[in-house]
């Protein structure tokens, strides 16, 4: 897998540290996969300033939140307490046209960061939701730049999850199974629930 696709999270991070953490990587393309691009505590992250403030380093900006947010429009996606259901949303034609996208981009040369608003990608959709689906298809690698600017794997992430669930003392359940579970668990907790309102 020699094709490497970005995330980062921009939570409570200084925006120099933001552009230096992308330029460090030399992250050409930022693909906000944000169902709402916008923050209501960090300004520099809404949309157009954001946008304007990444031209004016070279660097591209792409919304692909109608494609790749977890919020999706579309009631099929949620079940019965109006939880969506990644899975549902893997397999939806809007998905599957935003990863095409975001692939053709990487087969262009183009050097991508997906960016959300979480501090931490073990509690973001640009990991559950696409970096799962990702790292399934095998063709690419994943790497989370963390808040403090290093790299972690989608599969490390995965693996993380199993601690976080305290999972790792099962001696009867093979690596993966337990990875698995674990992942479960993580969207089950993470994952965007409809309120009433909403």
């Amino acid at each position: 897998m020699s094709v490497t696709l970005y995330s980062i999270g921009y939570a409570t991070k200084p925006f120099t540290k933001f552009l230096a953490q992308l330029q460090g990587y030399e992250v050409d393309v930022v693909a906000d996969v944000r169902s709402v691009p916008y923050s209501a505590a960090f300004h520099d992250y809404h949309r157009e300033p954001l946008q304007r403030a990444l031209r004016q380093q070279g660097i591209s900006y792409v919304y692909l939140g109608k494609e790749l947010g977890p919020r999706s429009t579309n009631p099929a996606h949620y079940d019965e307490t109006g939880q969506v259901q990644y899975d549902r949303l893997q397999r939806s034609n809007n998905f599957l046209d935003g990863i095409e996208r975001i692939c053709t981009g990487l087969a262009k040369g183009l050097n991508i960061a997906l960016l959300c608003a979480e501090k931490d990608p073990a509690f973001c959709h640009r990991s559950l939701l696409i970096g799962h689906h990702l790292a399934r298809g095998n063709v690419l690698s994943v790497q989370h730049i963390l808040f403090d600017g290093g790299l972690e794997t989608q599969t490390e992430l995965e693996q993380r999850l199993v601690s976080l669930h305290e999972l790792g003392q099962d001696l009867f359940a093979a690596a993966d199974d337990l990875a698995e579970l674990a992942y479960k668990r993580q969207v089950q907790a993470s994952s965007y629930r409809r309120t009433s309102d909403s």
